[in-house]
Formats: structure tokens, sequence, C-alpha cells
């Protein structure tokens, strides 16, 4: 099931002059499954969603959810154990899962680009910042010029509000949030149609994490790229992204506009993500989801997340898995809670 976007670049297709939206980034049923000892955990499971240029998708949830392995297997990163199973990754037109492998080594950073969670051990300590931003436009563009390459890595580097002199510098020399903007400075040099930026916060303090965010807006503006920002901060997604994902088991529970899912989530999932988030009419009160994530290895039957649903008691919730359901307006959610029209059963 696939929810589109808001449309923010339009084309007119067909005789009948139509003003549609082509999305930049199409993930249809997605699947990575990981083989173990204790036996088959499905880390993700189905999942869909699509995504205009110029837009940001926050990806939410608890750790293990899959988060973190949807990203790295748009990427197809995913390492043994792990298996993609099934599904498709189309950025603009283009299917990377089907993409040879030398392919998707150029479309890598070309098309979509990582930038990894905690900069601290992303880069290179025993090479200087330009050599590796080098060995990048080398490894993607031959023929380049010296000065040419010396050009993108000076823009690149103003671009995340950084002098270009970093460029002669290690890795040690500076420090988290310069760290964390030179990993942002490498996931843009060839403008790519989608940035993934996988807890691009973490590990950095308060001020820092707001010249982070301010920087991975700027640059998506000026190269207009679609951008997934994951994360477990539900404040920063409300001031940052335009849509939010939430993530559950492997499974995509609910995806709808920031606003919607700040004034009224659907899914049970995602009222208790929001209700446990302080604020100043209780002072002083925490209100924590109870239980904990299930392990993959022995997912409950039917939803998920039935044994902490203060509704998912009932017989249909603990024997038949939900199917995502489209709602009125467009949203997206996977519950028993609605009907196949996506009204909410009394």
């Amino acid at each position: 099931m696939t929810i589109d976007s808001t449309p923010l670049r339009e084309k007119k297709v067909g005789s009948a002059n139509r003003n549609v939206t082509e999305p930049v980034l199409r993930v249809e049923g997605l699947e990575v499954t990981y083989y173990t000892d204790l036996g088959r955990a499905k880390a993700l499971d189905d999942v869909s969603f699509t995504l205009n240029s110029g837009e940001k998708l926050g990806m939410v949830g608890e750790s293990g959810s899959g988060k973190s392995t949807m990203a790295l297997a748009m990427m197809r990163m995913i390492k043994p154990p792990g298996r993609i199973e099934g599904g498709k990754v189309i950025v603009g037109g283009t299917d990377l899962m089907s993409l040879p492998e030398r392919d998707m080594r150029k479309a890598r950073l070309n098309k979509i680009a990582y930038i990894p969670q905690g900069a601290m051990n992303s880069l290179n300590p025993v090479m200087r910042i330009g050599s590796q931003m080098a060995d990048a436009i080398k490894s993607h563009l031959t023929g380049e010029t010296k000065s040419s390459i010396e050009d993108r890595l000076s823009h690149a580097l103003r671009s995340v509000d950084l002098d270009p002199g970093v460029a002669r510098m290690y890795p040690h020399e500076l420090s988290g949030g310069m760290k964390q903007r030179v990993c942002i400075a490498i996931g843009i040099l060839l403008q790519p149609n989608v940035i993934i930026a996988d807890e691009p916060t973490s590990a950095l303090d308060v001020v820092t994490q707001r010249q982070v965010m301010e920087t991975i807006t700027r640059v998506q503006s000026e190269i207009n790229a679609a951008v997934i920002l994951i994360g477990h901060d539900m404040g920063l997604m409300a001031q940052a992204v335009d849509k939010v994902a939430v993530m559950y088991a492997g499974r995509l529970v609910e995806l709808s506009t920031v606003r919607e899912m700040f004034t009224d989530p659907k899914h049970p999932y995602s009222q208790a993500l929001i209700s446990s988030l302080p604020n100043l009419d209780n002072k002083g009160v925490f209100n924590g989801i109870p239980g904990l994530a299930p392990s993959l290895l022995r997912l409950p039957s039917g939803c998920a997340f039935h044994p902490r649903c203060p509704h998912g008691q009932r017989e249909l919730q603990r024997s038949v898995r939900p199917e995502a359901r489209i709602l009125p307006g467009g949203r997206m959610v996977t519950c028993h809670l609605y009907d196949e029209e996506g009204h909410a059963h009394e």
C-alpha cells in the first residue's frame, strides 16, 4: 500500500494535460529478513511509501523497529545473515534493487546518499577530509581535473558552513558537529535525488543539533532533494519534517503529515508515542508505553502491537494481521480499528 505525497513539483502527462506528481522516490513492498541460529527474523515487512523532491520524511519508532534496516536496504547495504527478500526502491525512474552491483555502486552518492549514524566513527581517521571527499568524486566521475575536484570540495564544505580549509584537516581535529557536517558534505557532493540521514544529531548537544538540522534543511533546499530523517526525537521531528512515518516491529503502521501526526494520531502506537512527550500541562509526569517491543524472532500473532495496545485484547487483534488502510484525507494506518473504507469502528 502506497501513499502519494502532496505535490511539490508537477508536470503535464497525457493528452488530457492533467497535472500529476511524479515522486522522486517510490518504495514498494520492501522486505528484509535475517537468518540466524535462533531462527528467521523479518526486520522489514512489506514497507511501501513515496516521496517527492523537496519533501522531508521523518521515520520514528523504538530501537529495533526497522528504521536503520530500512535505510541500509534502500542503499543495498544489508550484510549477511541479512537478505533483501523482495520489493523495489525506485529513484528517478530507476529501480535500485534490479541494478547490477557495479551500477549500484555508481548510484550511491549519485542518485541516493546515506549520512550514517555516528559521524564520529564514519570518517577514516588516518586520511585528510579532502582526500576522503576526493575519493568519493573520483569513484563516480572519470576525467575530473584536480581543480574541478577542489571546486566541488570547496562548494560542498561551504554549503554546510565549513571553511574549505577543513579539507586539509584530519577527523580528530574536528568537533562532533563539524564531523557530522563533513558527512553531510560528502552526501551532497554529487547532488543526489534522495538523502537518508540516520540519526544525524545523536551524541550532539542541543545547540549543535539545531545547527546540523538547519544545515540539512538548507542543503536540501539548494539541491531540491527528498530527505528521509531517521530518529527518536519526536520534538525534533515536529520542527524539521513535512511527513512522519511510524515503524513498529518492521512494519509501517502510520504515515501522515507532521501536523496530523501531532494533533490527531490514529494508530494506538502513534498515540502512545505522542502522549509520552513531556508537556507543560503535566510537568513531572512521565507517560511511558507499557511493555516492551517484541522480538522479531517471536512476533505475537495477529497485530504485533496487540499485547501493548489498550484495544488489543479483542480476538481480531490477537489472530488477524492488519492491512494498511487509506483514511479520508490520504493518510495511511495499519490497524484493525479502521474499516476498509478507512472509517473508525465504534
